[in-house]
């Protein structure tokens, strides 16, 4: 392989990589999956995040024990930069984020922004560094999907917050009717 092409294929490698980083965060939160959560930051990162400002395992447990107050959220990710230095990467990741509140019931929040990061490679494996959470626009209203709509939806599968979502069904089998 020419220098060219195993340079070109690194570059690609990386950027792969650091985005796979970004989908690790936010499966991790939506999931409440504390290891993924986690994998997706080095040892030491701080992340500066709509009010909270604090250490990786800090802010996780803050992310975390603000989630559990809702029963429904999503964290979307769009449009993705990353500027690559060796072993050092800044990253912008657009995201839309809907969460439906416990109390007051049904009260729902969108929020859109940016992921500022700071990634580094470190023994081989992209991770954030620092991260700023730049919130660009928040809208509140009452979701309409409540729990007395969901009840009348028969044979639907509500999101899990936790390991028995259907997403870490292995290997997955859709229910198949007779």
């Amino acid at each position: 392989m020419d220098t060219e092409l195993r340079e070109q294929v690194k570059r690609l490698t990386d950027r792969a990589e650091i985005y796979d980083c970004m989908q690790r965060y936010a499966r991790g939160i939506d999931r409440q999956d504390r290891a993924l959560l986690r994998s997706a930051y080095h040892d030491g990162a701080v992340d500066d995040h709509v009010g909270f400002v604090g250490v990786v395992d800090d802010f996780i447990d803050w992310a975390l024990a603000y989630h559990g107050t809702q029963t429904r959220y999503q964290h979307f990710l769009l449009n993705h930069t990353a500027d690559i230095d060796g072993d050092v990467a800044h990253a912008e990741t657009y995201y839309l984020f809907i969460g439906t509140d416990r109390e007051p019931a049904n009260h729902m929040t969108l929020s859109g922004g940016r992921y500022v990061d700071r990634l580094e490679r470190r023994d081989g494996r992209w991770a954030i560094a620092d991260r700023v959470c730049v919130v660009e626009f928040t809208s509140e209203s009452e979701s309409q999907m409540t729990d007395e709509v969901l009840a009348l939806m028969v044979g639907i599968r509500a999101a899990r917050h936790d390991s028995t979502d259907p997403s870490y069904q292995r290997p997955l089998t859709a229910a198949r009717s007779t």
